[in-house]
């Protein structure tokens, strides 16, 4: 839900918001989306029922919110990987913010909100795909794209549910040797009709 700029600046009106994110992320870290309700948010938050309209329509609204600003940063540092001379640096640039965030990525990716983020990412990645176009390369842009992402997801999955992760170095190669390369190598080699 858009608010105007006089809203987005009352310190009562950033403070309720970032409850609500707040909240809502605690919750997740409890139990799937599906079983929130909007009154448990507000409850969590300490703020008003009414109070949580006036900045969402819904759960899932608040949701996309904290989803979409997250996944925009993440997005922004892994396409250009893709398309990287240094791919190993990019991956680790990718990582590092991950693990600057790795409270709510790991609430995002591993709690109960999952398959919503992975949906929300593939949908901005095939977007980033129509923009590129297809090619009578071996892998199409599209595809490589997909797997990629899919792939990058899986593995920061994972990675967020170690005891004793590896570093973002370790990772960034596993990335880099694993997905990256084989795709764009794929990416780069002519394909027959």
């Amino acid at each position: 839900m858009q608010e105007d700029s006089l809203e987005n600046q009352d310190p009562r009106a950033v403070r309720s918001r970032t409850a609500l994110r707040s909240a809502l992320l605690q919750l997740l870290e409890e139990k799937a989306l599906e079983q929130i309700t909007v009154r448990d948010i507000v409850a969590r938050a300490g703020i008003g029922y009414t109070t949580f309209f006036r900045h969402h329509p819904t759960k899932e609204a608040l949701l996309e919110d904290i989803a979409a600003e997250q996944i925009s940063a993440l997005f922004q540092l892994s396409m250009p990987v893709m398309d990287a001379r240094d791919v190993r640096s990019g991956a680790i640039a990718l990582l590092s913010y991950v693990e600057q965030h790795r409270s709510i990525w790991s609430t995002l990716l591993t709690g109960g909100a999952a398959s919503f983020i992975r949906e929300e990412f593939l949908r901005q990645a095939r977007a980033v795909a129509d923009v590129r176009g297809q090619s009578d390369n071996l892998m199409p842009p599209d595809l490589g794209v997909i797997l990629i992402v899919s792939s990058t997801l899986e593995l920061i999955v994972w990675w967020l549910r170690q005891e004793n992760p590896y570093s973002i170095e370790r990772i960034a190669e596993l990335l880099d040797c694993t997905v990256i390369r084989p795709v764009i190598e794929a990416g780069n080699r002519k394909g027959g009709q």
